[in-house]
This record gives C-alpha cells, sequence and structure tokens, in this order.
C-alpha cells in the first residue's frame, strides 16, 4: 500500500493546509482522539489496528480491561463534546446516564459524604464498549479518516540514516504491506514498542519510571433498582490510606449497573459472588453493599490486574526521529481507580493538534516537552502522590510530599461539610481546574473555618 503524495502546503511551513497521510497506530481512545485532531490537518488519516474494530465483539483482544468500569473525567467530557458536537446527548438517547459530576455522585472518602453541590460539569457513565464505539463512529464519519483493521504492526519504514520514519510494515492475511505516511503517531498504549526501536536506530534510550501498586480490581453487572441509588448516578467509595479498599458502583446503558471493586498490593477483590460482597461489605461505608442487597446479578465478577504506574519520559530526550509522535497510555499509563487515563489521552490529542496544525512533521522534542506540560505531569504527580499516601507502598515521602497529604486530607474533610471547597475539590478531580485554586483565599479560609469546627 502506498500513500498518497503530500499536497497543499509544504510539510513545513507554518500555514498547514490539509495534505498528506498521517498514520495512527492504535484503535483504542488515544487513537481514536488522534485520529480526530489529526483529521483538521492531513488530508487522509489511516487508523491501524490488529484488532476488528468494527465488528459485532465489543470486548476486543486489544482491551482485555474492557469489561471494566471506566470513567472519562469531566474535561475529557468536554473534550470529546468539543469535538463531536451533540455527541453527549447522543449517548444520553441511546442509554448512557448524565448527571453533574458533583450533585449527581455520591462521593464518599475516608469514610465521610462529600457535600453534594451543583458543580456545572458533567459526569457521563456508560460501559467502555458504549463509550468507545460511540466516539469510533464518530470518527469514522470524518471524510479524511479510514481504518486498517486486524492489521499487526511489524515495524516502522526509515531513510538511510534512520533519522527519519517514513511510514510502517503492517502484516494481513500473512502478507506484508508498507503503508507511507508523513507522520506516524503510536498510540499503541502500555505496550509500544517506540522506545525499543529507537534503541534499533540508534537513538538513546528513553527513560522509564514505575511505581509498584500491585493494584487487583474486580467488576460484576447488576440489575440495580432506581431508588437504590437516592437519584444519584454513581456511588464512588474511594480508597484511603484507613480503608485501602475501595468501589464503584455505576449505572449504564442497557438498563444495567457496572460495580467495580479494587484494593492495592495484592489485596484484591475475590472473584467469587461470595467473596465479592465480603469486599464490599468490608468498605468504609455500606452505601454500595446496601444496594447490592436489592439488586439482580448479571453475571460472574472478572478480575484485572495492574502491576505499576509506568511513564516514559520522551520529554528528556535531545534527539528524536523526524515524522514519529507518541501519545496515550504508551507515554504514561496511571493507577486506573483515579480514571484519568482517557482524560489524559484527550489532552493529549489538543497537543498534537496544535503542533500538527503547524507542521504535518512537528517538531518532536518540542511536543514531547508540550505535552508532558499540558497533558501528563499534572496528572502523574496527582496519581503517584495520591497512591504515596498508603503506607505501604514503596516511594519516597518528602516533606513537600506530606504536607500535600496533609492539605489534600483538610480538602477532603472540608468538602464533606463546606459547598465551596466540595465543588473547587470536584473540579479538581474532574482536570477541569489546576490544583491551585485549592489554594485560592476564599478556598483556604473555608477550609481552616472546618479545621476550627469540633
Amino acid at each position: 500500500m502506498s500513500a498518497a503524495s503530500s499536497q497543499g502546503a509544504n510539510p513545513g511551513s507554518a500555514e498547514n493546509a490539509r495534505g498528506g497521510r498521517a498514520v495512527v497506530l492504535g484503535g483504542s481512545m488515544a487513537g481514536l482522539f488522534s485520529a480526530r485532531a489529526l483529521s483538521e490537518n492531513f488530508a487522509e488519516v489511516l487508523v491501524v489496528d490488529r484488532d476488528e474494530l468494527t465488528g459485532p465483539n465489543e470486548l476486543r483482544r486489544g482491551l482485555p480491561q474492557g469489561h471494566h468500569l471506566h470513567g472519562l473525567l469531566a474535561r475529557g467530557q468536554q473534550i470529546v463534546e468539543e469535538y463531536f458536537p451533540g455527541i453527549t446527548e447522543d449517548m444520553k438517547a441511546a442509554g448512557a446516564q448524565l448527571g453533574d459530576v458533583a450533585d449527581d455522585v455520591r462521593w464518599i472518602i475516608n469514610g465521610k459524604r462529600l457535600r453534594q453541590v451543583h458543580s456545572g460539569l458533567f459526569a457521563l457513565t456508560s460501559s467502555r464498549p458504549f463509550l468507545e464505539r460511540h466516539i469510533r463512529e464518530r470518527v469514522l464519519a470524518l471524510p479524511e479518516v479510514t481504518f486498517l483493521e486486524q492489521a499487526d504492526i511489524l515495524r516502522l519504514v526509515t531513510g538511510e540514516d534512520r533519522r527519519e520514519v517514513t511510514g510502517v510494515v503492517v502484516r494481513r492475511d500473512g502478507v506484508e504491506e508498507v503503508v507511507e505516511a508523513d507522520l506516524v503517531v503510536d498510540a499503541t498504549g502500555r505496550g509500544s514498542r517506540t522506545s525499543v526501536w529507537l534503541q534499533e536506530f540508534g537513538f538513546d534510550a528513553v527513560e522509564e519510571e514505575k511505581h509498584k501498586i500491585g493494584l487487583g480490581y474486580t467488576t460484576r453487572y447488576y440489575r440495580v433498582p432506581d431508588e437504590a441509588f437516592e437519584g444519584n448516578i454513581s456511588i464512588n467509595t474511594v480508597a484511603s490510606a484507613g480503608v485501602p479498599r475501595g468501589a464503584i458502583c455505576q449505572k449504564i446503558d442497557g438498563g444495567r449497573s457496572i460495580v467495580t471493586a479494587y484494593g492495592i498490593l495484592g489485596d484484591h477483590p475475590a472473584t467469587t459472588p461470595e467473596g465479592f460482597h465480603a469486599f464490599i461489605e468490608s468498605l468504609a461505608a455500606p452505601d454500595i453493599h446496601e444496594v447490592l442487597k436489592v439488586s439482580e446479578p448479571l453475571d460472574e465478577p472478572v478480575a484485572y490486574k495492574f502491576p505499576t504506574n509506568l511513564r516514559r519520559h520522551y520529554q528528556r530526550l535531545t534527539d528524536f526521529p523526524a515524522g514519529l509522535l507518541v501519545i496515550g497510555d504508551a507515554v504514561c499509563s496511571f493507577n486506573p481507580s483515579y480514571a484519568q487515563g482517557m482524560t489524559v489521552s484527550a489532552l493529549g490529542s489538543l497537543v498534537l493538534r496544535r503542533h500538527t496544525a503547524e507542521s504535518r512533521r512537528p517538531d518532536p522534542i518540542a511536543y514531547f516537552k508540550d505535552l508532558a506540560a499540558d497533558a501528563v505531569d499534572g496528572c502523574w504527580e496527582m496519581a503517584v502522590g495520591a497512591d504515596l499516601s498508603f503506607p505501604e507502598v514503596e516511594g519516597e515521602r518528602t516533606e513537600e510530599v506530606q504536607l500535600a497529604h496533609a492539605f489534600i486530607a483538610q480538602v477532603q474533610e472540608a468538602a464533606s461539610r463546606d459547598d465551596a471547597v466540595a465543588r473547587a475539590y470536584s473540579r479538581v478531580i474532574g482536570l477541569v481546574d489546576s490544583p491551585a485554586v485549592l489554594h485560592d483565599p476564599e478556598i483556604e479560609a473555608a477550609i481552616a473555618a472546618v479545621q476550627e469546627q469540633p
């Protein structure tokens, strides 16, 4: 397969009219967001994946965790709606649940319910296959985008000096094909091979950072009476240092509810119905257990394990081949209990869109630095810092980390008593506002006032 030649503006020009071909490796959420971003600046966007993306089997092999609960945080929902106007209402009409992220979601932290207040931010709850299917259909409707399904990604194609990527070799039905490209974007997830390919090309190794958390989670689907939710669309009992077990019970599409329970460092929910319910009963609050008492199970519990947070520090490299970029979990994958992954991929696609608007072959070092600053750094620090609040998790707890833990504990306590703090905190964990807003004078005053209460 050969690509159409680049047309229109020169790939290095500032005014980048649509032209050329971009190839996205991987058709999961990061790949779909990337394809949408690239469609604004390329005449052709080809998404390559080993799975049959558009077939009836929504629980595809490339997404082994697809059975489990996934969350699109408020900022991610905003980006999805910006990319595909009207999709939120379309998904609601098709069975997804829509509500306010602070008012219609019952947050329970340290055993205490946060104040339920209007935040102005949407929470959209659905199964992962449902969400991915709706976004994929919108991406496929773009005239610039096509899918190359059931194709194994074998290797990159480069120039003789290996300083420029010009395409990718794939295999379909036992036959190898060369797919030429002006730009290749690796969205293949945590198992990305780009770091290996770089060393084969003679570039420096990418520094990797890992933090062992030994997370395990188990999911079961239920039919739950509406009244059991008491007007909420989700009940989130968050794991904390005192009780390092958590669970989420959430209304989703198909008139179903999903319950995902989780624990760290080997303290994982059982996969027997009795053991799963016993784990739920052991949480810091009884809310989800009370719901399950009046609910009908629809399947057997299914487990999944996530051993370590992983970050590849591409932004620290000083040299990188032209025509290649990396995005999503291929750069950074977080503790999934914080539900940051899909939203960070969406944020990354905004960086990709901005850089490819300037050039169809962006400066990769500049791209990676912006990706770190605008999409990854803050979330990584939040996730790793939150993990270190569990005494059993290994890692250095500097004075700065300990002060941050103490402050967040005060914020959470205040959010259980004060509307303004609850609203501000919901916007921070939704990745809409920076954590710096928690230090605004009026918020700090409210936190201090709560500290003085008996």
